[in-house]
């Protein structure tokens, strides 16, 4: 009876320890598409060289416009921010307002590509991406981790084209212990975070 008693305990033990282990870094999961194309609702800042009367936010509308001094109704939807100071520039020279206008963009927020985090985090949201957006910079938006979080098998849901979806398992213990690298997001991305099982 004594001889596989140490025997048992040391397999329970192993099987313990490998049943908590971290998953590998998945390997189906396709780079971050970096996109800074402007869409419906991005909120962007234009400054032209010593022209104070111009506005410096604008909002893009829902039709993908924005009205901007002296030109009017502006198409902006599907450019990106260079695309759009260079129209800004040809548009102002065009109409002689202003000859070679220095002009400068800075985005504020891309409204029109989100980022869903959902599950077991202070509180699930849906939220502007923003370039250098990570795994755990998203998680800590939302909170944080509840008590409940399986932070070790942390589902991120990718759309890789119109029809596909890809699906993988990212243990966020490993990379808060530098064993994984952070997983940089993409506009679209779905984060869950399960209930630990007990």
């Amino acid at each position: 009876m004594r001889s596989w008693l140490p025997l048992t305990v040391s397999a329970l033990h192993l099987v313990v320890v490998v049943g908590c282990s971290s998953p590998p870094a998945p390997t189906n999961l396709p780079v971050a598409e970096v996109s800074r194309v402007i869409g419906p609702d991005d909120m962007f800042e234009v400054s032209v060289l010593g022209e104070k009367d111009i506005p410096h936010e604008f909002q893009v509308q829902p039709d993908g416009s924005i009205d901007f001094p002296y030109l009017g109704r502006l198409q902006v939807s599907g450019l990106e921010p260079q695309e759009v100071v260079d129209l800004l520039r040809k548009k102002l020279e065009e109409a002689k307002i202003l000859q070679d206008p220095q002009i400068t963009m800075v985005m504020k927020q891309y409204n029109s590509k989100k980022v869903n985090i959902i599950g077991q985090v202070g509180h699930p949201d849906s939220f502007p991406w923003t370039p250098g957006l990570t795994l755990l910079v998203g998680i800590t938006h939302c909170g944080g981790f509840t008590p409940m979080a399986d932070s070790n098998h942390v589902i991120l849901i990718r759309h890789v084209s119109k029809e596909k979806t890809v699906k993988a398992v990212v243990s966020v213990d490993s990379i808060m212990h530098n064993a994984q690298q952070d997983v940089a997001l993409q506009p679209g991305d779905t984060v869950i975070i399960e209930q630990r099982a007990f």
